[in-house]
């Protein structure tokens, strides 16, 4: 029946898409974030419905008549070489067969981020896209803060099967990114029933990503609620709503949840961790005696035996930084984190030119949410390979999209000052 359901919503949703091309991209980011088809038990689970949406998108967009205009920022330019050179890394991969099979899979996700940034042409189209994304994530926040809570943190929070955020540890940072966008549209909502809507998410999420018993989650979770306080407009009101997160967390978790968060203050004792900074170790060398690093999919035996300090600790790994620089080598590594520094530039120059302007103040604190959701991404990512997660990358586009609707990306005009040439002075002795 879940299988019929979700199979007939999709397709009923697709005349429209023919009708309206934003709409794919809102389909497909359900799709790609919620992944609605993994909760299905039959024929559905398998179905390719993201291609589908994708190809239906491209279509209608190419025969529709709207303007077809990229912004090309120092941004998305830097994202079109990321991927570029992704490709060329992947031609001289380590094992080709995994690394291209994972290539097919990423410059899917990102052909579907620069065609955000084509079809979503206005503020109302914008603001929809974060509301389904908020919501495709909310959906698991809320939904595993609940049974966090009645199961008093027994058991984790885990993700729908064969996705990004199938783990525990993937969907931790997944929440603690959404957070900040559900902040945002809290605090653009008028309604007060949705207001209190949005608050109860945020917390309830914020319950579902400690409840996922993940440790890069707990210290992508400190690092986002920090910032998060810092950037919130009430810190009064944001301050309760961390109290409250807090205090159901020191109700509800048990003491094997306090005794594994402990294990990061004795990572040394700890053989994961251990596996990881060994990992760590083999993709700084990968990338120093290969230009290209190793391709996707490197983290295999061979690899450790010749560049591991310890080359029988085989392990993935786990985080954004070395997952980049050992499949991309230095050259991506640079891109990758070029990438984040520009998005972060941009965000503050949105905040800086919106924030006194009340018909442009939304932009200001979607650009401030977007830099409280990249710390999240930043400190969590650190101790995850999510490396080619779609969310961070939409985020940097919606920034992108953000500065063009409110007429960032134009040069800001320079004060106009008159000049006045001094009065001639009269010749000497023309006055006695």
């Amino acid at each position: 029946m879940r299988d019929l359901f979700i199979t007939g919503l999709i397709f009923s949703l697709l005349p429209f898409v023919f009708k309206r091309p934003w709409l794919g991209i809102l389909l497909w980011s359900w799709l790609g974030y919620m992944n609605p088809h993994r909760l299905a038990w039959g024929f559905a689970y398998d179905l390719p419905f993201s291609m589908l949406v994708g190809v239906v998108t491209i279509t209608a967009f190419l025969a529709s008549k709207e303007k077809k205009d990229m912004p090309w920022t120092r941004e998305t330019v830097v994202l079109l070489l990321f991927v570029g050179w992704m490709l060329v890394t992947t031609l001289f991969a380590f094992y080709p067969d995994v690394a291209w099979l994972q290539w097919n899979k990423v410059w899917k996700i990102q052909l579907m981020i620069f065609l955000t940034a084509l079809i979503i042409t206005d503020r109302r189209k914008l603001h929809w896209l974060v509301w389904v994304i908020a919501l495709s994530f909310g959906f698991y926040g809320v939904k595993g803060g609940i049974f966090t809570i009645i199961n008093g943190g027994a058991y984790r929070v885990q993700g729908p099967t064969e996705t990004f955020i199938a783990g525990n540890n993937e969907l931790a940072l997944a929440l603690v990114m959404t957070i900040p966008l559900i902040r945002y549209l809290h605090l653009q909502e008028t309604r007060k029933w949705i207001r209190i809507g949005l608050a109860s998410a945020m917390v309830l999420t914020g319950v579902a990503a400690v409840g996922s018993q993940s440790r890069g989650g707990l210290v992508a979770m400190v690092a986002m609620g920090l910032f998060l306080w810092l950037k919130s407009r009430n810190k009064i009101v944001t301050g309760f709503y961390m109290a409250v997160v807090v205090g159901l967390i020191a109700a509800v978790m048990p003491q094997a949840w306090y005794d594994r968060m402990n294990t990061i203050n004795s990572y040394e004792e700890d053989q994961s961790a251990q596996g990881r900074i060994n990992a760590w170790h083999t993709a700084f060398n990968v990338a120093k005696d290969n230009i290209t690093g190793g391709g996707y999919e490197l983290w295999r035996p061979a690899v450790f035996r010749q560049y591991a300090p310890n080359p029988f600790n085989v392990r993935d790994v786990h985080s954004i930084y070395f997952e980049i620089m050992g499949e991309h080598g230095f050259i991506g590594f640079g891109l990758f984190m070029l990438l984040g520094l520009l998005a972060w530039i941009r965000a503050r120059q949105v905040i800086k030119r919106c924030k006194k302007d009340p018909d442009k103040k939304w932009a200001a604190d979607l650009a401030s949410m977007i830099q409280v959701s990249l710390v999240g991404y930043a400190a969590g990512g650190a101790f995850l390979g999510m490396g080619y997660f779609d969310l961070p990358y939409h985020l940097m586009i919606i920034l992108v999209l953000a500065a063009k609707f409110t007429g960032v990306l134009k040069p800001e005009p320079r004060p106009i000052v008159s000049f006045v040439p001094a009065a001639r002075r009269p010749p000497s002795g023309q006055f006695g």
